[in-house]
């Protein structure tokens, strides 16, 4: 349900506490007093039959007895009530509620009681089992922690209790104020995804922290963290990073895309920052709260111990910062303010006796200079200077953390006295860190969430490999495994597969016996020098683990020889145990070819994902691969690639030739085209896949399958992220024309400029509800790049021309019950029936995608659309806040389909 009945969370006028109590030392009296005290301005009700009054508060006897219906509640009473509370605070009309108290179990029934009491009234739950909701910009504080939170602009939500005190108290020291502060608990309702959701649309939120254990409904969490990551930074700490991987897996994908590194990949994917520990969240919050974020941090560091500022620049280079280069202008300025031994270069070392007037020297000239985004102030402590008295000059030239409007970032080291000087820092704004490290993660910590959008907005090339056609011949072949009773496909049979999809395989010659393997070798030596034989085997996965590969045969008795010696290798290791065959393919020499591995593995929590890397036989031992989350374009595929140490190797280097890049890359969307397609792989291995300037193949291969889903088809339900719904591409004939219909994808981006000069002012107007005149890359890239599962966009185009002349959109709803519609069709085409099209087109899909109902807002004088609405059946009416809006809702399904105009 998402966010449904959650706005009383954000900022309720009447709060009811079901279990307050006077009773010393009690949580229902220490969640009173915060409440109390906290400067909550509604009406706060407590309820408990055994007291007529509670902090000073008249309190009722029953839910029955409140006033009016609460706008959020919080529960702190014994668990066997807590779902007999909840049927009564529905039946009163509330519609959400915190619940601190624990013990409400799968085991002992009583989760399930409380869902099921909640369900009939979408009656929405945080918690059990929470210290609390906190939203200090309300002057609400219904929790047990010790601290009040300052107000602020930071949203903070945790999966543990005992994480938000800690932060609260460590917060408290930094005077870093909050927006919202919510302990989840055992999630048993409203989950991370939820507040996510609400999260990113509270105006009082810059920036959101994240402390979590799991992640549940994977698909919602992706939704909900891009749409927040889009807006405003998101920064997490992920508990669990060395959970045991999965055991006894059937391929090295298996073996080498552990839980932590598919959790790295899904928030990296959704544009969140993870830091490692809870010393990086706090001082990941501590910048991200007293700083905007920049797109770039062209660093200058400012210290009186040269040791200290080259640590700071080492840390600032392993993070991928930019050390900047201090112009001549500042050179010369420094050169008359500081000591002649001073560096002259960046890091500013102003020597180890550097009084308060040197630091202000160095700062200020640092903070001139153009080529400058960031300044880090550092201190070491010496008997020469006193590091209070340089603090208290460095924070009087400071704004709120700024000097000439640019970042200040302050590392004093020390002890006592070093902590003296934090205090005048912070006061002024400044954030302070303990060491070189931590300061230059703060440095990071500015940028990083803008180069998360530039990744997220970055254009895919278009798509040159094709797959329509093939997936018939992969569905045979796993529906041919599946009734033989197998999940492991052959080698011959992953090969076929594969090469449905267009990745390239050597020839590949079955032979059941050791004469069809002489007869089949004297055909591939004909034509090739050497040869490989390989064990067929549906039992046997790892070939290499009992000798079941030779190399560099040369002749047909080699050939039977090789086989034979694999048969008795066999069946050493497996008493009474068979070949099915051998498989005989010519030996592929490409001498400066890198070998690859490829594969996909199924994650239990985001499902299906994609691992790249180096392969060959010491694959797990090398262990150089990068994984991401299906489904992939030429964009995330070329991540894959640079994220690892081959891929540098692959660019080329010294006599050898770069490897053919776009080659790799359909290959590794080959694979994510099969695991959107095909529900019922578990697990696949293409190692090695050779790799050079000619392009690639794959030696070998191996999949596997759950048998019982073959007649499932795509798009896999299991992906985390839902991939572009290509099926639902047609042609229509309109005004006796053929137009391609189809939802937009990343690379369309090109199309806007063209389209967009061909709208009148007038028709923009209707689009947008206000006049526009430009468009900037950033909005047109953010139109192109839908999240498919909340969003979706169909393009009209020529069919001859392939111009853009429509474009139709929905925008659904985080709970998917309704979607606001658009349409814009080129001005020159209209009248000619192509917005009728594009809106049958809408309803056709919303409905096929279980919206119950779409609406729009249409300014009144957009006379076209009103009526086009009012034929199909849409409900107008107007808008009681904006007089020149009528809206426009429409209820699914539709008694009829419109008919095309």
């Amino acid at each position: 349900m998402t966010i449904r009945n959650l706005e009383g969370a954000v900022n309720p006028k009447s709060i009811a506490v079901i279990g307050a109590s006077d009773r010393d030392g009690s949580v229902g009296q220490m969640v009173m007093k915060n409440i109390t005290e906290g400067g909550f301005s509604g009406h706060i009700w407590p309820v408990n039959p055994k007291y007529k009054t509670v902090a000073g508060l008249a309190c009722h006897g029953s839910i029955a007895e409140l006033p009016d219906a609460p706008d959020f509640a919080v529960i702190i009473t014994p668990a066997p009530t807590v779902p007999g509370i909840i049927t009564q605070l529905a039946e009163r009309g509330c519609r959400a509620a915190v619940i601190i108290t624990a013990g409400l179990t799968s085991a002992n029934g009583l989760k399930q009681a409380m869902l099921d009491a909640a369900k009939p009234y979408l009656f929405r739950i945080i918690g059990p089992n929470t210290i609390g909701l906190l939203v200090p910009t309300a002057g609400l504080n219904a929790s047990f922690s010790h601290i009040a939170p300052e107000p602020g602009s930071i949203a903070l939500l945790s999966q543990s209790g005992a994480i938000v005190t800690s932060l609260i108290d460590w917060a408290a020291e930094k005077s870093i104020g909050f927006s919202q502060i919510v302990s989840l608990g055992d999630m048993a309702d409203v989950d991370v995804g939820d507040y996510l959701d609400l999260l990113a649309g509270d105006f009082a939120t810059k920036a959101i922290v994240l402390y979590l254990e799991s992640i549940p409904e994977p698909r919602k969490f992706m939704s909900a963290a891009r749409a927040a990551a889009r807006v405003k930074p998101v920064i997490a700490v992920k508990s669990g990073r060395h959970a045991e991987a999965a055991k006894a897996a059937q391929t090295h994908t298996g073996a080498l895309s552990g839980a932590d590194r598919v959790t790295d990949a899904a928030l990296r994917r959704a544009g969140i920052l993870r830091v490692r520990d809870l010393d990086s969240l706090f001082g990941a919050t501590e910048t991200i709260s007293r700083y905007k974020p920049l797109t770039r941090a062209r660093t200058a560091i400012v210290t009186n111990g040269g040791g200290a500022g080259v640590l700071a620049v080492d840390q600032l280079m392993d993070r991928g910062s930019v050390l900047a280069d201090i112009s001549d202008e500042t050179i010369r300025v420094l050169d008359e303010a500081l000591p002649s031994n001073w560096s002259r270069a960046n890091p500013i070392d102003i020597i180890g006796d550097a009084p308060a007037e040197r630091y202000v020297a160095a700062v200020k000239a640092a903070a001139a200079d153009p080529e400058v985004d960031v300044i880090i102030v550092m201190n070491c402590p010496t008997a020469l200077a006193s590091p209070v008295e340089a603090a208290r000059a460095v924070a009087e030239l400071a704004q709120k953390g700024l000097i000439n409007g640019k970042p200040v970032l302050a590392c004093w080291l020390g002890g006592k006295t070093a902590r003296l000087g934090w205090a005048l820092l912070e006061e002024a704004g400044i954030a302070c860190f303990d060491t070189p490290a931590e300061v230059a993660a703060a440095v990071s910590y500015l940028v990083d969430w803008s180069r998360a959008q530039a990744q997220l907005m970055r254009v895919p090339e278009s798509r040159t490999h094709q797959k329509d056609g093939h997936r018939g011949k992969v569905q045979a072949i796993f529906e041919a495994v599946a009734k033989d009773g197998r999940a492991m496909l052959t080698e011959p049979e992953a090969k076929a597969a594969i090469a449905a999809y267009g990745i390239e395989v050597p020839e590949t010659l079955v032979a059941r016996t050791l004469k069809d393997v002489e007869a089949m070798a004297r055909t591939i030596l004909e034509s090739s020098p050497r040869m490989a034989i390989k064990l067929l085997s549906r039992k046997i996965s790892h070939k290499s683990d009992i000798g079941g590969v030779v190399l560099n045969v040369e002749t047909p008795k080699q050939a039977r020889a090789a086989a034979s010696a694999i048969k008795k290798r066999l069946q050493e290791r497996h008493a009474g145990m068979t070949p099915d065959g051998f498989s005989l393919q010519p030996m592929i020499e490409r001498k400066q070819a890198n070998e690859l591995i490829l594969g996909v593995n199924r994650d239990s929590a985001f499902g299906p994902v994609i691992l790249f890397g180096a392969g060959g036989i010491a694959v797990e031992v090398m262990d150089d691969t990068a994984i991401g989350l299906p489904p992939l374009d030429t964009v995330l595929a070329g991540d894959l690639v640079d994220a690892t140490r081959i891929g540098r190797l692959l660019a080329g280097f010294r006599d050898r030739k770069p490897a053919d890049r776009q080659a790799i890359l359909s290959a590794l969307i080959a694979l994510s085209d099969m695991i959107v397609d095909f529900p019922c792989i578990l697990s696949m291995d293409i190692n090695p896949l050779l790799a050079d300037s000619d392009g690639v193949i794959a030696l070998d291969a191996r999949i596997q399958i759950e048998p019982g889903r073959v007649d499932e088809s795509g798009p896999n339900p299991d992906l985390a992220i839902r991939p572009c719904p290509a099926g639902w591409e047609t042609t229509v004939n309109v005004d006796d024309q053929d137009w391609i219909m189809r939802p937009i994808t990343p690379a369309d981006v090109s199309l806007y400029p063209d389209f967009l000069a061909k709208i009148a002012p007038d028709d923009i107007r209707f689009r947008f509800l206000a006049p526009r005149k430009h468009f900037p890359d950033q909005m047109l890239l953010r139109l192109t790049q839908l999240d498919y599962d909340r969003e979706m966009a169909f393009l009209l185009l020529d069919g001859a021309s392939g111009a853009l002349a429509g474009i139709a959109r929905l925008s659904a709803d985080p709970d998917r019950e309704k979607a606001e519609y658009a349409i814009l069709v080129r001005s020159d085409l209209q009248g000619r029936g192509l917005g009728w099209a594009l809106m049958q087109q809408l309803i056709v899909y919303a409905t096929a995608d279980g919206l119950k109902q779409i609406e729009g807002l249409i300014l009144k004088d957009n006379t076209r659309m009103i009526d086009m609405c009012r034929a199909i059946g849409f409900r107008l009416h107007e808008s009681s806040s904006q007089a020149d809006v009528v809206f426009a809702t429409l209820d699914l399904p539709a008694d009829s389909i419109l008919p095309a105009k």
